[in-house]
């Protein structure tokens, strides 16, 4: 076998004993430490091993994520990211007490790597070192979106065709082909309704999908309802459109126009920051005519893209 192919073998035996967080045979200590593991990833061909064992040596035994600096280590080189050290007062595998100990050695190795971004499968094409990969991974344009139904709390996350066919397959939101739109809401006994969320209605519009929500709460002492509209896609994406709501009757109308945000926006984000058409109970119930018992309220809209 050629050199360091037995040490590679090694790096595959600590990680199962990482995995059962047992007391490592006193055999294995040296075996598990990052020193060790860091002498087989040079011994590989050329002096350079595989990226995936360089990978490996810097993946926290505990949560099985990447460490970054600063990485801790126990007494005998076992070690960890400070995450779980937090979290942890001895040692998951040879259960001494842990100190105030950096492995400086690691760090060094994980400041010299260069790694692609882990959103890499959805687009990225980016490569960064590995300290500033994971403040890169945080606002990376291709990361997963969160499920934008406001209905309740929805932890689906993925791109945004899988989350259109979510939507539709999982929630049974009403899908509608088109730039311009008349909604009709409707409740009865709205007197009684402080906070009510209704469901969630997308539009495809010019090769692009747009959340139409609308909901009731309490703007301080005042009841009102809200209607606004987010662009599934990213916020320089949204940028490129504009729309506007409109609601009215008996001689008189509101109406609003803005720019839709972006999904990576929460749904509680943009009502909470009012970014959309304010109705107040009163004018609503006003707009539905009859008794003002009932809420009958119409909802125009129009979608369009700005100029270049």
């Amino acid at each position: 076998m050629a050199p360091g192919g037995s040490n590679y073998q090694d790096i595959g035996d600590s990680r199962s004993a990482y995995a059962d967080y047992g007391i490592a045979p006193e055999s294995a200590e040296f075996k598990n430490s990052p020193f060790r593991k860091a002498a087989a990833v040079i011994g590989g061909k050329n002096g350079a091993g595989s990226n995936s064992a360089v990978h490996e040596l810097l993946e926290c035994p505990v949560c099985m994520n990447p460490m970054y600096p600063p990485i801790h280590q126990c007494p005998n080189g076992h070690t960890l990211c400070v995450k779980c050290k937090s979290k942890v007062h001895v040692c998951p595998i040879c259960r001494h007490e842990l100190g105030n100990i950096r492995c400086l050695a690691l760090e060094k190795i994980a400041e010299s790597l260069e790694m692609p971004c882990r959103y890499q499968i959805y687009g990225c094409q980016d490569i960064f070192t590995y300290h500033t990969r994971l403040r890169h991974e945080q606002n990376c344009r291709f990361r997963p979106y969160n499920c934008p139904y406001a209905g309740s709390e929805c932890a689906v996350t993925g791109d945004i065709q899988y989350l259109v066919a979510h939507l539709k397959d999982d929630h049974k939101v009403d899908m509608h082909d088109g730039c311009t739109f008349n909604h009709r809401y409707v409740k009865s006994n709205p007197q009684e309704v402080e906070n009510a969320t209704w469901m969630l209605t997308v539009f495809n519009c010019f090769g692009h999908q747009f959340c139409l929500h609308f909901e009731a709460f309490n703007l301080g002492l005042a009841p009102v309802y809200m209607a606004f509209l987010r662009f599934m896609g990213d916020d320089d994406d949204a940028k490129r459109f504009s729309y506007s709501l409109e609601v009215g009757g008996f001689g008189r109308k509101l109406t609003w126009q803005g720019v839709p945000r972006s999904i990576r926006d929460s749904h509680k984000t943009v009502r909470d920051s009012l970014d959309g058409l304010i109705i107040q109970r009163s004018m609503a119930l006003f707009f539905s005519g009859g008794d003002r018992k009932e809420l009958k309220l119409k909802v125009a809209g129009r979608i369009w893209r700005e100029p270049l």
